[in-house]
């Protein structure tokens, strides 16, 4: 009996659909439609005094829910777009003329993170990427010994995206503050399949996004800024939502907010939050530790369905470096995949990423697994022939 079954009600594609491509964009949970439904409704029902009912405050109050799955507190997480967004914001915060400006990054970073970064190089930063030795891991001794006394912003994916491998966060956070310098953790292919806590972990900011495993949809990125750097970090990527009075609408240089709203810039995008909510929702009332217990089952599963058919796995084996998503080195055969309602992704020097959710019965790995073996079967056949 797997009690998180009940919740597959809640997503109309598991009716039709062998749905493993959570780690790319989650399932629409059915409870969103009405949440967009709610905004069209106020919005021609209270039509400008919406602002002022709700929609003013909505990046923090959304960003409340994504706090209590991450372990923020209450009004340390703000939304906007995506998570490029977020990164332009933090790492505005800081000044890259002094010698402390190097900024180190991890080799297995997500490539829109590492663009922001090297832009940075007009304003005098030092980009080091630390490189992966395999494309799929990083030796944690690699990352802190780049990280030194020149360091002012260190940036690590806590999960890989082409690999699901788990990065030792905590070592580097500690590492990273030991030399004075600051942290920047992306989540995106963590939160919602993997227990984290910002605050016992220390990190300065974390960023992440809805379209994965939150099942919120685009749209909605979120950032963390550790509350006691609140009062020295003025980003100049800002706008009007970040002014202590934005309603006075005076001009010349910001004066910034004393809360997080210093850290948010123009008119947020409120459909995509009304949207996003369903699925913190869900997340939270699960809890994650119940779909990280279930994830190392269901992945550990995948691997030996793999094994059996004979497929190179390129997911750690060790639960604790992995992620909740396997990988396996064979053929893109994602159409084929798609064409028979099985939902996988590829990418380019890893492979086929299979990635299984709470709502995921044991079945659909077995399906899956045979489906790509059928293909793959068939596939070197015709080759053969």
């Amino acid at each position: 009996m797997d009690p998180l079954l009940a919740w597959r009600k809640e997503f109309p594609i598991l009716e039709h659909t062998t749905y493993m491509i959570s780690h790319s964009l989650g399932a629409m949970p059915r409870r969103a439609s009405a949440a967009l439904q709610q905004f069209a409704d106020t919005w021609a029902s209270r039509g400008i005094r919406a602002w002022e009912e709700g929609w003013w405050e909505m990046p923090v109050t959304v960003g409340d829910l994504i706090g209590s799955i991450i372990g923020a507190g209450k009004g340390e997480v703000v939304m906007q777009q995506n998570v490029s967004i977020c990164q332009w914001i933090a790492t505005s915060c800081l000044d890259w003329r002094g010698r402390r400006n190097k900024l180190v990054t991890d080799g297995l970073n997500f490539p829109s993170n590492d663009y922001i970064y090297h832009g940075l190089e007009r304003q005098g930063a030092r980009v080091v990427s630390v490189p992966s030795p395999d494309g799929l891991t990083l030796p944690l001794e690699l990352m802190l010994d780049a990280i030194d006394e020149e360091t002012q912003l260190v940036s690590v994916s806590h999960v890989a995206f082409r690999s699901s491998y788990v990065q030792d966060l905590a070592a580097i956070t500690r590492r990273a503050h030991d030399v004075g310098a600051l942290i920047i953790a992306d989540l995106y292919q963590s939160a919602g399949t993997l227990p984290v806590n910002v605050r016992e972990l220390g990190v300065d900011f974390a960023t992440g996004g809805s379209v994965k495993w939150l099942c919120g949809g685009p749209g909605a990125g979120y950032l963390y800024v550790r509350r006691d750097l609140w009062p020295r970090l003025e980003p100049a990527a800002t706008g009007w939502m970040a002014h202590r009075d934005p309603f006075g609408f005076e001009g010349g240089p910001i004066e910034f907010a004393g809360d997080a709203f210093r850290f948010l810039n123009g008119t947020p995008n409120i459909p995509a939050l009304y949207s996003a909510r369903s699925g913190y929702e869900i997340i939270n009332e699960i809890g994650v530790e119940r779909i990280r217990e279930k994830s190392i089952r269901q992945t550990e599963r995948l691997i030996a369905l793999a094994d059996e058919a004979g497929f190179p796995v390129r997911t750690q084996r060790d639960p604790r470096k992995r992620g909740g998503t396997v990988i396996l080195d064979v053929p893109d055969v994602t159409r084929e995949l798609a064409r028979r309602e099985v939902l996988v992704d590829y990418r380019p020097n890893a492979g086929i990423r299979i990635a299984p959710h709470f709502y995921t019965t044991d079945e659909e790995l077995d399906r899956t697994v045979a489906e790509i073996r059928s293909i793959v079967d068939k596939t070197t056949g015709q080759a053969a022939d």
